[in-house]
Formats: structure tokens, sequence, C-alpha cells
């Protein structure tokens, strides 16, 4: 346990650390993050692989998955450029549906996901504002529009699976993975705006992307560690 401590409190160095540079426009900052960023997924992942009250938790494997798949997407988007926000996109579109499959393996299979008011919300503000930046996006780069409305259903898909969690997988756990998947499509949700609808958007934009990210993530996979 002590070194899922010390990973746990280096993780949470790293993105502290991560966010405030990625509020700063200066080449220091940018050059600084191609070591932070990265960093992000694997000392996470090393936490929850290393937490002994994770050994046999329902969905740790799925959680590694999806770490790792998010480690290539941090990496992608350090890039520039409508190509490299696209292969950003689809390594966490790969992420979010190995999420997915442990969600829906430990589902709540008494109700109708159609009954959960999270699962409703998540579905309206998709409807509301996915096409919008997908057109947006489209008006960029014609394909950059297909990749966001696709990556915009399946993040939104993750946190409705996240929001649905069946009785076996306790209660602290699910209210983490629930909030985690909700600050993830928060984050997203920002990026979107960010990059799409803003003309000349502040830096301190990418800070907020970055902060309910890294938070996003570390309670998806604390949720796992209990699950």
């Amino acid at each position: 346990m002590r070194t899922t401590t010390r990973l746990k409190l280096a993780y949470g160095a790293l993105a502290a650390a991560d966010t405030l540079l990625a509020g700063s426009r200066s080449r220091w900052a940018h050059r600084a993050r191609l070591v932070t960023k990265p960093m992000l997924m694997p000392v996470l992942a090393a936490s929850l692989a290393t937490d002994e009250r994770a050994r046999g938790a329902r969905l740790r494997s799925t959680a590694l998955t999806g770490q790792a798949f998010g480690w290539g997407g941090d990496v992608l988007l350090l890039g520039e450029g409508p190509r490299a926000f696209s292969a950003g996109a689809r390594s966490f579109g790969v992420g979010h549906v190995a999420y997915i499959s442990g969600f829906l393996r430990h589902r709540e299979r008494s109700a109708s996901p159609l009954q959960n008011q999270a699962v409703r919300g998540a579905a309206a503000a998709w409807l509301v504002t996915a096409p919008a930046v997908a057109l947006a996006a489209g008006r960029q780069e014609r394909a950059l529009g297909a990749t966001v409305l696709g990556y915009s259903a399946v993040l939104t898909s993750m946190v409705a699976a996240a929001s649905h969690l069946g009785p076996e997988v306790p209660r602290d756990a699910c209210l983490m993975t629930a909030a985690g998947a909700g600050l993830f499509l928060l984050s997203d949700s920002v990026l979107g705006a960010r990059t799409f609808l803003l003309q000349d958007p502040p830096q301190r934009l990418e800070a907020v992307v970055m902060a309910t990210y890294t938070a996003g993530q570390l309670l998806i996979s604390e949720g796992a560690a209990r699950s």
C-alpha cells in the first residue's frame, strides 16, 4: 500500500503541474508538458496495478486497458492539427470501449437504463450539443465532423454505463465511477467548445480541460480499485 499511496501522490503532483502548464502559452510550458502529460496514465495505472485492494476487483482489468489507451490519447493530442486530434480521439474512444465493457458486465439488470436519470441526462446532453460541435468540426476539416460525432457518442455511452452499475459493485465504487465519468465528459465538452466553437479562446480553458480530465481518470481508477 505504501507504493500505491506514493504513486497516487505522484499522480496528483503530475496532474497539478500539467494543469498549471496547460494554462500557459509559453514555449517552455509546452516543452515541459512533453514530460508531464505522457507520465500521467502510466503512474495512475501503476497505482491501480499495485493496489492490494484491487486484486480480483471487478473493474480492474478494463480500467487498466482504458488507462493504456488514455495514455495514447494524451500523447497524440500533444501534436497539433486535425490529424493529431483525430488520432487522439480514436485512442480515447478505444479506451472508453474498454471502460464500457467492464461497466456493462456489471450493470444493473433489474431496471432499464432509461429509468436512470443520469443515463437520460447524458443522452439528452448528447442530442443537444454533439451535432453542433460535430458540424463546427466538419467546417474545419470534413473528416473531423464524423470523428467528433462518433467519439462523443462513445463517451456519452461510457458515462451512461458508468451510471448504471449493479448492486454487486460497492456503493462507494459506483459513486466514484459515475463521478469520474461525468468529469471526463465535462473535460471533453470544454475541449470541444475550445477547439471548435470559440474564436481565440483563453488559454486557461486548457487548464480546465486537464483539471477535470485528471480528476475524472483518478476517480474511475479509484472506483475500479474498490469494485
